[in-house]
């Protein structure tokens, strides 16, 4: 059993209580933070309350977290690149087309059994399903991904993410050739109101996103290359905000359907890459840089646009 308690401080605003306690890592997520105080398992001044409750300067929360329940997902010999390794933390590079964790239809050949056959170790904070997981790259997007080997450190990199503490740079091949040539998205999203698979701005429980965003290259007036630079992590952010641009990911077809083409080009996938990744050490505060190059079908399609561009 993992135990942790802090008194509010003063000059404290009024929080509901869930996102409190995971901004300060007392769990990894607010959805687990729910059902933490829901179970009785974080309360306030000794005693249960909701999850709205509001924090007021004072209060003692305290925290009793049950040990991670032990993994029972089989390892794979999955090929996988583990660009950084330690005791507390690994940096991989996710190929496109393996999903993260296992989930419905999924349950077998994820990236979570390749980290339990290539990594010694994995938080288990996330739950069994989730073993390690920080944060998530949808199924058809490649690049950095940092896995945490520790409760602890599992924590202090879900706070981060929260305070948005990491610089997430990722590059993508759009549609058209965004003008101007640089900028940013200030669009609130959330699950579409209709569409529970999908995320817009179309929602009954918005919350902000930010996105910034340059033109690395461009191929004519067919599409470019661009850098995006993450403010915030919501789900499906950059695809949904390119798409709102009018320049969707190219091979995106949840978010840019036909417009997400070139005529003649073959897209195998939507061809975004998180390219870049800085991170706050969880143990030691040193700060690590990560760089990873695009995949082959990402420099193919590029290659195939420069030609027709030409």
């Amino acid at each position: 059993m993992s135990k942790a308690a802090l008194v509010v401080p003063a000059g404290t605003r009024p929080a509901r209580l869930d996102l409190y306690v995971s901004a300060h890592g007392m769990a990894p997520s607010r959805a687990q933070a729910r059902r933490l105080i829901d179970e009785g398992r974080i309360t306030v001044d000794g005693q249960a309350v909701r999850a709205s409750h509001q924090v007021r300067p004072g209060e003692r929360i305290a925290a009793d977290v049950p040990e991670p329940t032990p993994l029972d997902i089989a390892p794979m010999d999955l090929p996988l690149t583990v660009v950084y390794e330690d005791d507390a933390v690994a940096v991989v590079d996710k190929p496109p087309g393996l999903v993260t964790h296992p989930a419905p239809g999924n349950w077998e050949g994820t990236l979570v059994h390749a980290l339990l056959h290539h990594l010694k170790g994995l938080s288990g904070i996330g739950g069994r399903e989730r073993p390690g997981i920080v944060h998530r790259l949808d199924k058809g997007t490649s690049g950095l991904l940092i896995v945490a080997k520790t409760d602890a450190a599992h924590a202090r990199l879900s706070a981060d993410f929260k305070a948005h503490k990491l610089d997430r740079r990722y590059r993508a091949l759009v549609k058209g050739v965004p003008r101007p040539r640089h900028g940013t998205i200030d669009l609130a999203l959330g699950r579409d109101r209709t569409d529970r698979k999908r995320f817009s701005a179309r929602t009954d429980r918005p919350r902000r996103a930010v996105t910034h965003y340059r033109v690395l290259e461009a191929y004519g007036a067919l599409a470019a290359l661009v850098e995006l630079k993450l403010e915030t992590g919501r789900t499906h952010q950059i695809r949904v905000h390119l798409g709102h641009l009018g320049h969707p990911v190219l091979g995106d077809t949840v978010y840019g359907g036909r417009g997400a083409a070139v005529p003649g080009l073959s897209v195998p996938r939507p061809m975004l890459h998180a390219a870049h990744l800085g991170i706050d050490h969880p143990v030691t505060g040193e700060r690590l840089k990560f760089d990873a190059d695009p995949p082959a079908d990402f420099s193919a399609v590029a290659d195939a646009l420069r030609r027709m561009a030409a």
